[in-house]
């Protein structure tokens, strides 16, 4: 088991991403070759001027969607404050994720999820570590060299595809990520087809209900608006948890198909 609570092993992780990161010159793709996002091709998505400087003027659902975190701040997905202010192994025990079950990590970034759910799944489960960003990719996947785990798989997905086996997914979690995605409907419904009949989505979002909560307006999200994105696609809402200091954990279930929009299971909240 590997912990990353100590502030030794925290200072060896930074090291190791800062020489990963402006060290390895061959690490990086030239500025060309990276992600772009991608204009919409359906009429979901509306486009407006003037708009906030930390979105990309582009709409869904009355929601501007924020600019993406590249990869030159990947230190900063590793900083110790996480602990604290996130409560990541308190998070992932919320999940209630059971052995040898197979989960999806959309947008790991440097993997700092990923590797917590590796150790929860255990050696006969599987953590498939998404990233449209193939910097992020290679600093995912030296980490989980280093930590020795073995049962984490880097996958790198596309803005509308995150390129996971159909039907195989029992929970997908995405952290602090979905209100960056380019075509978040799109994406959404690629993810769901990856879920298990009854598998789990979980978003985990900043709770853009409460100005105290110190981050950009963009990069956080109400209860009510992730619900209503949700709404449209083959997800049944099960569960708000309010038990992190400064996000939800939202989250959905596989809706079986067939099954009407209005019929779901009794939804509840912890606090």
């Amino acid at each position: 088991m590997h912990h990353l609570r100590s502030a030794t092993g925290c200072r060896r992780l930074r090291g190791f991403l800062l020489f990963v990161l402006f060290g390895c010159g061959s690490v990086f793709v030239p500025p060309a070759a990276w992600p772009q996002q991608v204009t919409g091709t359906t009429n979901r998505y509306d486009y407006r001027r003037p708009h906030n400087p930390d979105g990309i003027g582009k709409f869904y659902m009355g929601r501007e969607i924020a600019q993406v975190m590249g990869h030159e701040s990947a230190a900063w997905l590793e900083r110790p404050e996480r602990v604290p202010e996130e409560q990541p192994d308190q998070l992932v025990s919320l999940l209630g994720l059971r052995r040898g079950e197979t989960v999806a990590d959309i947008g790991a970034g440097t993997g700092y999820f990923s590797r917590r759910l590796a150790q929860a799944v255990g050696p006969t489960g599987r953590v498939l570590a998404e990233d449209v960003q193939p910097e992020m990719i290679t600093l995912l996947t030296n980490l989980s060299v280093r930590l020795g785990l073995t049962n984490i798989i880097p996958v790198q997905g596309t803005a509308t595809d995150p390129r996971l086996p159909a039907a195989t997914v029992d929970l997908a979690l995405m952290v602090d990520v979905y209100h960056e995605f380019d075509l978040p409907y799109e994406m959404i419904q690629a993810i769901c087809l990856a879920l298990k009949p009854g598998g789990r989505l979980v978003l985990v979002e900043y709770r853009g209900e409460d100005p105290r909560v110190p981050i950009k307006p963009l990069h956080k999200m109400t209860e009510v608006q992730v619900k209503k994105e949700m709404s449209v696609l083959p997800l049944v809402w099960v569960q708000t948890i309010e038990r992190l200091p400064r996000q939800h954990i939202i989250v959905f279930r596989r809706r079986p198909a067939g099954l009407p929009v209005a019929s779901t299971t009794a939804p509840s909240r912890q606090k």
